[in-house]
């Protein structure tokens, strides 16, 4: 087998890349997760997480995927045959949708276009019609990690309140957390589900919950069985920096770095800014290229990822397969309803401007490649974005 030179572009919209800080720290030897250390370590990331979920409440991190944390937000907060609200903005809220069935709940799916958000006006409308409080939660998700759609927390949450309905409102953060602006408590959100593997620049191994008080009431009632997933014994823990179990040590090790370079170092509004930088400039090389970007309404628009359309008679895992076969670069595939149809552009976690070229350049040329019909003007237009970003800063250095 041939090498390829150089490093792999992974710019699927998660696992992320991991900086070496992190992969390094990663590294340290294994510590006594009872021991005096280890309780330094876990009030730390704890901490941190708070700051990251934007809470003053409880988060819990269990050593699982994101899959994961959906579960736990559902099993901690319902009882078998409750009904949920749940929006079908894409590929992610399909599969919460059937994990829901599976644990016995009874869902209700809006129907959606793969395209657009979850739109408050029908959550408000049908959750009026519930006179005798059926709906026992709502669930969106954040940013669709499939489309590259983003959903109007705050906006579900004041219909949820104009309604003037009890429902708990549970919400993915996956492709979001430490990538979009995301304010967990001001946004009145009472289950929060993220994962480590994308905004947070993490291999993939830590899942976590912010829970509001709400929600922490609700779960004394829940009658859905659980055991792993049970906040209680994980909150009884944490406050002295434990877990009722082995925790995923290493990966800590991981996070605490991470969390200082996010909040820290960089800042979490400078991390907003610039994904909406690089998001921005990929979708004025999408329209430069004459393709389509997936997402329809401009505030819906993703910063963690790009869903390209391409035109009808054009597969879209055939270009991805020529750019990864020509210039060692993965692209996220299209799911669900949408195989074939999109490719999509990671641009989120430790990520910058000359990476983003780059990644743009290998797209242009692999749709050259696949004989797509394209203006070679892509990349072009997002450098002249992105330098316009910089000429205030280098105005005043100068």
């Amino acid at each position: 087998m041939t090498r390829a030179a150089g490093r792999h572009f992974l710019q699927i919209p998660g696992p992320t890349n991991v900086p070496d800080r992190v992969l390094r720290a990663i590294d340290f030897p294994t510590m006594d997760h009872r021991g005096p250390d280890f309780g330094v370590l876990g009030k730390e990331v704890l901490a941190g997480m708070k700051r990251v979920f934007q809470t003053a409440g409880h988060v819990v991190i269990y050593p699982a995927s994101g899959t994961g944390a959906w579960e736990a937000a559902l099993v901690n907060t319902l009882s078998p045959g409750d009904r949920v609200l749940m929006v079908e903005t894409g590929h992610f809220a399909t599969l919460w949708q059937k994990m829901a069935k599976k644990l016995g709940l009874e869902p209700e799916f809006i129907a959606g276009d793969w395209r657009s958000g979850a739109d408050p006006r029908v959550i408000e409308a049908r959750l009026r019609e519930d006179k005798s409080h059926a709906i026992k939660a709502v669930c969106v998700v954040h940013n669709e990690t499939a489309t590259g759609v983003v959903s109007r927390i705050a906006e579900v949450r004041r219909a949820i309140d104009a309604a003037g309905h009890p429902a708990l409102f549970l919400v993915d953060t996956i492709s979001s957390l430490a990538s979009i602006d995301y304010r967990h408590d001001e946004w009145g959100v009472d289950v929060t589900v993220g994962g480590s593997q994308k905004g947070l620049m993490l291999p993939p191994g830590l899942a976590f919950n912010a829970v509001s008080a709400k929600a922490l009431a609700a779960s004394k009632a829940a009658k859905l069985p659980r055991s792993f997933w049970d906040w209680s014994e994980m909150i009884a823990s944490n406050k002295d920096g434990y877990f009722p179990y082995t925790p995923a040590t290493n990966l800590l090790y991981g996070l605490r770095v991470a969390l200082t370079m996010l909040l820290d170092e960089e800042g979490l509004e400078n991390v907003f800014a610039r994904h909406q930088r690089h998001a921005e400039a990929t979708r004025r090389a999408v329209r430069a290229w004459g393709l389509e970007v997936l997402a329809k309404n401009p505030a819906e628009y993703s910063g963690s990822l790009t869903a390209v359309l391409l035109p009808a008679g054009h597969d879209a895992d055939k270009v991805r397969k020529i750019i990864l076969e020509n210039f060692d670069m993965s692209l996220g595939t299209g799911l669900g309803k949408l195989a074939g149809k999109v490719f999509r552009i990671g641009h989120l976690g430790d990520f910058n401007d000359l990476s983003l070229i780059g990644t743009l350049a290998g797209v242009e040329m692999g749709l050259a490649l696949a004989a797509v019909p394209v203006k070679a003007e892509g990349v072009a237009a997002a450098m002249s974005y992105l330098a316009d970003q910089h000429r205030p800063l280098a105005r005043a250095a100068a």
